[in-house]
């Protein structure tokens, strides 16, 4: 196990590049090496912001010169990547920006919000599926889609990006994205029986929360800033030995993808619903296609479809992550995936993101040549698309609300 990111979180409300981020970059070197000194490795450290259209103004221009200062900045004091947060219902027009403002920089990560907790928004859903569309072809393998996603229901102050932004008005915060599945593969590769493989699995998470927390809330309180948890989502590695669908796999299916794997998927979201940690962000299982051997191995044999991934998020899961598509992946095709996602999202009162990636030149069962240390390539997954048109799509918004049982 290790730290995927430390991310920290601000709300730019004057001069982002010296003003702000010098104290909260003091923060963040002085608790990596606080946790370094623990043993844990930090993989990187993070920063995300507000929705950015709440506070980049000017002309496109002037927006793409703030934000490569901003990004030669973050550097500087010490942070891998920044999340300028996503675009909002409200403001449509901030989505049309992104595909240039991606292309402008390169580390910064941006997201547009397709649902929240009371309603879907489909005009927002189209936004985003031109986005992906747009951005798929900024690089020849269409890799520049890893830096966005669309959000459905997603809070403020997780830590994994692309997902991660900050509340507007509040004060610095941050949390941490632990990368664990290697901690599934070690619980349930043993014999033991499956009650006592969850509780190993629980007991590795929760023996680094204890180690973890303290040092954190005393740095926190060190530097006045808001220490808001965990997120124990159990993130991969693109080798077996931190493969979730490995352990998926462990706990006795031939194969995921096939009949059986919704059960276990289950059996491990209830193990990390009843872990005792401070909880931020999403806790739920990290499905991440090209981000993992197995779940690559088996979306390229045909085993795995969007539909299963789908599936196994309405009982745990953060959504569709790392999906590689057809080059040629329609628009509709695009919002008619986003539209069930944020649905299922909403409905089910949990968090969900999407990051779809269709890849130029590349078909159906084509293999993704991604030349990416964090990648496991694997082949392009059939969309099963159609056209969602008129009622659905051209309503402004779909009021839902979360199922409640009633026995």
């Amino acid at each position: 196990m290790k730290i995927r990111s430390i991310t920290s979180f601000v709300d730019p409300k004057y001069d982002l590049i010296d003003a702000q981020l010098k104290p909260l970059s003091l923060f963040s070197r002085e608790l990596r090496a606080a946790v370094e000194a623990e043993s844990f490795e930090v993989e990187s450290t993070r920063l995300a912001t507000s929705p950015f259209p709440g506070w980049l103004t000017g002309s496109l221009d002037e927006q793409i010169s703030v934000l490569k200062n901003v990004e030669t900045a973050i550097n500087a004091h010490g942070w891998d990547y920044l999340s300028v947060g996503p675009a909002t219902p409200g403001m449509l027009e901030a989505y049309k920006l992104i595909p240039e403002l991606l292309a402008a920089t390169q580390n910064i990560f941006f997201g547009g919000i397709i649902s929240d907790n009371r309603a879907v928004y489909p005009p927002a859903v189209i936004a985003c599926a031109k986005i992906i569309q747009q951005t798929s072809i900024l690089s020849p393998d269409g890799f520049a889609n890893l830096r966005f996603a669309a959000l459905a229901n997603v809070p403020p102050h997780a830590p994994f990006f692309p997902a991660a932004y900050h509340a507007a008005g509040e004060p610095a915060a941050f949390s941490l994205a632990m990368e664990c599945a290697d901690e599934a593969v070690k619980a349930f590769s043993s014999d033991a029986s499956l009650e006592q493989a969850r509780s190993q699995f629980l007991i590795s998470l929760e023996s680094a929360s204890d180690r973890l927390t303290p040092i954190c809330e005393r740095i926190a309180q060190k530097h006045h800033v808001i220490f808001k948890g965990f997120d124990f989502s159990p993130a991969p590695f693109p080798e077996d030995w931190c493969s979730l669908g490995k352990a998926f796999e462990l706990l006795g299916l031939e194969r995921i993808g096939s009949a059986g794997s919704l059960a276990a998927a289950a059996f491990i979201a209830d193990a990390l619903d009843a872990g005792r940690w401070p909880r931020i962000g999403f806790n739920g299982l990290m499905l991440a296609v090209m981000e993992d051997s197995v779940l690559a191995k088996r979306a390229a044999e045909g085993g795995l479809s969007i539909k299963d991934l789908l599936l196994y998020s309405a009982v745990c899961g953060t959504g569709l992550d790392t999906i590689p598509l057809p080059g040629d992946t329609s628009i509709d095709e695009l919002a008619a995936i986003l539209l069930d996602l944020a649905s299922l999202a909403t409905r089910l009162g949990k968090p969900l993101t999407g990051r779809l990636m269709p890849i130029p030149g590349k078909r159906e069962g084509d293999a993704t040549e991604f030349e990416f240390g964090y990648f496991a390539n694997s082949r392009v997954i059939n969309t099963d698309g159609q056209i969602v048109s008129a009622p659905i799509m051209s309503a402004a918004e779909i009021p839902l609300k979360p199922r409640k049982v009633h026995l």
